[in-house]
């Protein structure tokens, strides 16, 4: 039984050198899988390790422990020489419940979920940067979008933040070819997170990359990238669509604010009472409304099932609406 690097670096809590190890494009798996299954002089795993130097979480941490369960699910029930197993560890010296949670799994558990799985659930921000990844090279944009739109503020700017900003990097790289669709999903991404704009990756920053000419991407793109993260700050996002995108943004906020207009100029002077009855917009027929009021939520109930973005119009109406009495 002899210590592997392995167990050093999880010993030292050096999340990156491990996950750079499991990550490198050069990576031999089949040993990757060996050093994962090797004891040392205590009847230690890797694992053993991880789970008693887990205290602070980190999305890094993370994925290096689901990887580290992929490569030896069998870990998850195995004794050191005192009799423990990682999950007896990781309680007993107050590891993070996001690793709690994962080292509580059972090997059939872990077998059944898959690598995939169990990195969505135990290490999301990892996993979704990794779908965002494939998106981008791929070019489904919309795919994208929809992440963005579903899912938490907080996780899709955790996301973009992932490993120094890289989404962003890998934007730069992927752009050729001008859409609209991918200047939108750009001004989305520096919205969310402007400091990405300067994050760099061996010296180069986004703006860097796009313009050199293996990269080479489109003019629409740099001249984005080339904004600074104090000026994204300043500006509010729909006077960035209507510097950059005016169509789109005359998609979405012309007909928000044809809608605000029509309810100022008639449902609010007539029918203030009966404004609050209509927050749930799938509309009951039985309902007893004015012409204005029926009218302007049949615009809203278009807008939310017939625009990619219409949810979030239809909130930013309906406060509007919030200041009006019951």
């Amino acid at each position: 039984m002899a210590t592997n690097e392995h167990h050093n670096r999880l010993k030292k809590r050096d999340w990156p050198a491990v996950n750079g190890a499991m990550l490198h494009p050069d990576r031999n798996l089949d040993l990757l899988v060996r050093k994962y299954k090797e004891r040392d002089e205590h009847g230690r795993l890797p694992h053993h390790w991880l789970a008693a130097k887990a205290q602070t979480h980190t999305h890094v941490l993370a994925f290096v422990g689901v990887r580290s369960i992929w490569y030896n699910v069998e870990a998850l029930a195995t004794r050191d020489n005192k009799g423990e197993t990682p999950i007896d560890i990781a309680r007993r010296s107050g590891a993070c419940a996001e690793i709690i949670g994962l080292l509580s799994l059972t090997p059939e558990e872990a077998s059944s979920l898959g690598g995939k799985e169990m990195r969505r659930l135990y290490a999301p921000v990892s996993h979704w940067r990794s779908e965002m990844t494939l998106w981008i090279k791929s070019r489904s944009y919309a795919d994208c979008h929809k992440f963005i739109d579903e899912h938490d503020e907080e996780l899709v700017r955790e996301v973009l933040k992932y490993m120094n900003s890289i989404l962003l990097r890998y934007v730069a790289c992927h752009s050729q070819v001008y859409n609209d669709s991918l200047m939108f999903l750009t001004l989305r991404m520096i919205h969310r997170h402007p400091p990405s704009l300067t994050a760099t990756d061996q010296g180069y920053s986004p703006l860097q990359i796009a313009k050199q000419p293996e990269f080479n991407a489109c003019q629409e793109v740099i001249n984005v990238l080339s904004l600074e993260p104090s000026y994204i700050t300043s500006t509010p996002f729909p006077t960035l669509l209507l510097q950059f995108l005016p169509t789109t943004y005359h998609d979405i906020h012309g007909t928000y604010n044809t809608v605000c207009q029509f309810l100022r100029l008639t449902v609010a002077p007539q029918d203030k009472a009966s404004l609050v009855v209509f927050k749930v917009l799938d509309l009951d027929h039985n309902f007893s409304v004015s012409r204005s009021a029926h009218a302007a939520l049949s615009i809203l109930y278009d807008l939310n099932h017939n625009m990619s973005l219409g949810y979030a119009v239809v909130s930013q109406v309906l406060s509007f609406l919030k200041p009006f009495p019951k």
